[in-house]
């Protein structure tokens, strides 16, 4: 049955590492489509995008910053594909919410609430940067909120609507799935609904598998069969917490925007190596992995025919 297939989803770039912490982190618009048509080759369904600038790496949010990949990924692979709203931390939610509006994705991803984000960690592995941005973003985070207060995920929403994307519901904490709850009640969303429990980022919940149980429960009780369960994990967690969800009935989501790595002390050389290793997890429980157009079924995602790119 379709509905007992696990989604492979695979974060390509993200914003939160930085070009100096990989070679092999995709950076400019070729690297990027290459490596989500490689992941979605390997059996990732869904694949979500960021945008960077291609000379240094930082973040862009700027809706032409996504079509040169939007264009070669929609022509090469019949893959899902889910655009950010969540950008970068330093960025508005206007700022953060226009590539998604003007291109229209089956999937975009959504954040449910205000939190601390610290990436300053990162300071103690990495202490060579080449670009100036670098460093001064990850010290940044000391001080740094993650805005997505109920007035802006209420933006999101009246924004992304009428578009008729579905959404990957992140959420980092308990309050977070309480938010999403809310603007479930108020009717501005609709199930079923995809969540995405996300573990291991400091100032959001950890990757204990105690916590990964409470954050199952807690969506139970909330949401009943009206969501479809997802995980990311942060760093080492990655691979553990998507074993757990996955023998739980849940979905998966690997990538180099939640990890660098493949093993210990094991750079990950493409997003499809992680694809690759969490499809062995998967499948290795007796399980299948579904297709792009079993997560359109799955998720009643509108499809790749209605986008805008």
């Amino acid at each position: 049955m379709v509905g007992n297939k696990v989604i492979i989803s695979c974060a390509i770039t993200g914003s939160i590492h930085t070009p100096s912490m990989s070679p092999y982190l995709p950076v400019t618009p070729a690297e990027i489509a290459a490596s989500a048509i490689g992941a979605a080759e390997a059996g990732a369904a869904i694949v979500h995008l960021h945008a960077r600038n291609p000379v240094d790496g930082r973040p862009d949010q700027s809706p032409e910053a996504f079509e040169p990949f939007l264009k070669v990924i929609k022509q090469s692979s019949n893959v899902v594909v889910n655009l950010t709203t969540g950008g970068s931390p330093y960025m508005s939610v206007e700022e953060r919410v226009r590539p998604a509006a003007q291109w229209q994705p089956e999937v975009a991803s959504l954040n449910m609430g205000s939190m601390n984000f610290g990436l300053f960690p990162m300071l103690k592995r990495y202490t060579d940067f080449k670009y100036d941005w670098e460093q001064p973003m990850l010290e940044g985070s000391h001080d740094l909120v993650f805005r997505n207060s109920f007035k802006d995920i209420r933006y999101a929403l009246e924004t992304l609507n009428a578009t008729g994307a579905r959404y990957e519901f992140e959420c980092y904490d308990t309050s977070h799935l309480h938010n999403l709850h809310y603007f479930w009640k108020e009717g501005l969303v609709q199930g079923p609904l995809f969540i995405q429990t996300c573990f291991g980022l400091l100032g959001g919940i950890g990757s204990h598998p105690d916590e990964v149980m409470h954050m199952k429960r807690t969506a139970d009780r909330l949401f009943g069969d009206q969501y479809r369960w997802s995980v990311l994990a942060a760093g080492q967690a990655q691979m553990r917490v998507a074993a757990m969800a996955a023998a739980m009935g849940g979905h998966v989501r690997v990538g180099l925007e939640d990890s660098l790595w493949l093993g210990r002390g094991e750079l990950a050389l493409t997003n499809a190596a992680q694809v690759e290793r969490v499809r062995q997890i998967i499948e290795g429980l007796g399980l299948e992995i579904a297709s792009p157009d079993e997560a359109r079924e799955i998720l009643e995602l509108k499809g790749g025919d209605q986008v805008a790119f």
